[in-house]
């Protein structure tokens, strides 16, 4: 609980914690002007930290709040994504309204009802429908037409004319198939989700034509497994891949590679001496799995400073860009994964 009073800590306790001076500080907590940005937010972080309320007069008025819609808060890249959001719109005086979506809540259009009605300056979108092809994408159109600034986060809606942030899934897939190439696997398979989506896609074609070449045509169909974004959607996908006489997997997802490797255990296999694992995402305390998992690190910072500053912008006046930038992943390489068992 926050005290209520800065009467128990000394300006010097936060200066230390923020790494500024006192005064700096003092400027901060009473609310004095001339303090960059970046420089007030890192006092205040201090104070948070300290565990005690802000003065009335360091609370800075918001510039707008904007509107953060998402998936489900289960998968952690989510809460990653919504916290990165946070902190960058903070940094420059606005304020975020988290929508999450689950199962029998509240829909997207619902969200965008409500958060219009609120007034909201503009909406970040973050693997909301513009992902899904099915979906009729008309919802968005009615929305920049009524003149709300808009930034779509992973996941393509062609004919929508507004900026796009997305991970590369190909480049994804890529790094992935080449660093099981390299310690010999050669049937490897894809664990990915529903095909509707544009990163399902992505991940599909480019596995398909980079294992084309190894397995053939009418194989590769076989290394490709649609299930759900979930533990239980990975632990399906890997009984079928397993079946399928696969030595490694690609998720798409590191809930989906948790899954898969509890179900190579549960088939008598090691991690990763029988059987390889490739997650995607990086999400928080994945490094803590047992083993430690290897997976596809998504640029969350840097995409989603690109598209805060790209929504701010338009709100400023800015005309926005209409296409879609890709952001290049990494791959993190830990513990799931080692050389082909049959070639070491």
């Amino acid at each position: 609980m926050a005290k209520s009073s800065l009467d128990g800590v000394r300006l010097a306790d936060i200066a230390e914690l923020a790494n500024v001076s006192e005064a700096t500080v003092s400027r901060v907590l009473n609310g004095k002007p001339g303090v960059a940005a970046a420089t007030r937010q890192a006092v205040l972080a201090a104070l948070d930290r300290l565990g005690y309320e802000r003065p009335a007069r360091a609370r800075q008025r918001s510039a707008g709040l904007i509107g953060l819609i998402i998936p489900e808060l289960d998968n952690p890249i989510f809460p990653a994504f919504a916290q990165v959001i946070d902190r960058t719109l903070v940094m420059r005086g606005y304020r975020s309204v988290l929508c999450t979506q689950a199962p029998g809540g509240a829909t997207e259009d619902e969200f965008i009802e409500t958060l219009t009605a609120r007034g909201v300056s503009g909406i970040v979108f973050v693997s909301g429908l513009h992902a899904d092809t099915t979906a009729d994408h008309s919802r968005y159109h009615r929305l920049i037409e009524s003149g709300v600034p808009v930034v779509f986060v992973n996941g393509y809606a062609p004919g929508v004319k507004a900026p796009f942030f997305s991970d590369d899934d190909g480049a994804a897939v890529e790094l992935a198939l080449t660093h099981l190439r390299e310690l010999g696997h050669e049937r490897i398979g894809l664990a990915v989700g529903p095909k509707r989506f544009v990163p399902v896609q992505r991940k599909a074609e480019k596995f398909r034509e980079l294992m084309t070449p190894v397995v053939g045509a009418d194989e590769v169909e076989k290394l490709i497994v649609h299930t759900l974004f979930s533990v239980e959607g990975g632990h399906s996908a890997a009984l079928t891949l397993l079946e399928r006489n696969c030595t490694a997997v690609v998720c798409g997802s590191d809930l989906m590679a948790l899954g898969a490797i509890r179900m190579a255990r549960r088939q008598g296999l090691e991690v990763p001496r029988d059987f390889s694992v490739v997650g995607y995402d990086d999400s928080p305390l994945i490094a803590f799995t047992d083993p430690p998992l290897t997976t596809i690190q998504q640029q969350v910072t840097a995409m989603v400073t690109a598209a805060v500053r790209t929504l701010l912008d338009e709100i400023a006046g800015a005309a926005p860009p209409t296409e879609e930038y890709l952001f290049r992943p990494e791959l993190v390489v830990r513990g799931s994964t080692a050389a082909c068992p049959t070639k070491s």
